[in-house]
């Protein structure tokens, strides 16, 4: 399990309670100066340094660390329960897809700022042109197996990271599927979706991916499933 984590110390215990039994939890530090890497370490957490910033250079690295067959990736500021993952692992470790991702469902008030939805909208309506894959949401709730992720080649370290390993999987030929997730408000403010500001400049990112020329051929290259649970 993959934690991208900057700064998320109030967060941290309740994401870490609910990562499912015989799952290691590798909690990705961009640069915390809250104290977020010694309170991971104290609840049994893996912590992974990634001095550069950037969420994709935390994803990666967390990748990178993972020894598991299968890797989920979750946001680390609560807004996501991480034992959600369950069914997505199962999908992919049965054969049922390639990469599952969460399409986020807001619980309350504050749980989805409209610009952050907006922006969100019209990434999926591209990412629909793009590849014709027709997901609703680009979530950070995620999971597929390590080798083929790696092997797709990703290359983004900001925002267009998530966005990126959809395209390019999609380009490579697998199945992508999505379930409804609740998305709840998030502890602490956003990095990315706090501001107008921010939110645009991930829009921009994720632009850049979506010029990108097509970088494998459409052929399915993920794996037969025929491996265990994750641990990692």
């Amino acid at each position: 399990m993959v934690l991208p984590c900057l700064d998320e110390a109030d967060a941290l215990p309740w994401v870490l309670a609910r990562i499912p039994r015989g799952w290691r939890a590798l909690v990705v530090d961009n640069g915390s100066t809250d104290g977020s890497a010694e309170i991971a370490r104290g609840l049994g957490a893996t912590v992974v340094p990634e001095a550069r910033r950037g969420f994709g250079a935390a994803c990666h690295a967390g990748l990178t660390a993972a020894t598991a067959d299968i890797v989920c990736f979750c946001d680390c500021d609560a807004s996501l329960d991480p034992s959600l993952l369950v069914p997505f692992v199962r999908a992919v470790r049965e054969g049922d897809a390639d990469l599952v991702l969460g399409r986020r469902r807001p619980q309350g008030r504050g749980a989805w700022p409209p610009h952050a939805r907006a922006g969100n909208l019209a990434l999926a309506r591209m990412l629909r042109r793009r590849t014709g894959l027709r997901l609703h949401d680009l979530g950070p709730l995620r999971a597929a197996r390590r080798e083929p992720l790696l092997g797709l080649g990703l290359t983004d370290r900001r925002s267009g990271y998530p966005l990126q390993m959809v395209v390019r999987a999609a380009d490579a030929g697998w199945r992508v599927t999505e379930h409804d997730v609740p998305y709840l408000p998030r502890t602490g403010a956003s990095k990315v979706t706090g501001t107008w500001r921010g939110t645009w400049q991930a829009v921009r990112d994720m632009r850049r991916v979506l010029a990108e020329t097509p970088t494998a051929p459409r052929t399915r290259t993920a794996p037969p499933p025929c491996s265990p649970p994750p641990r990692g």
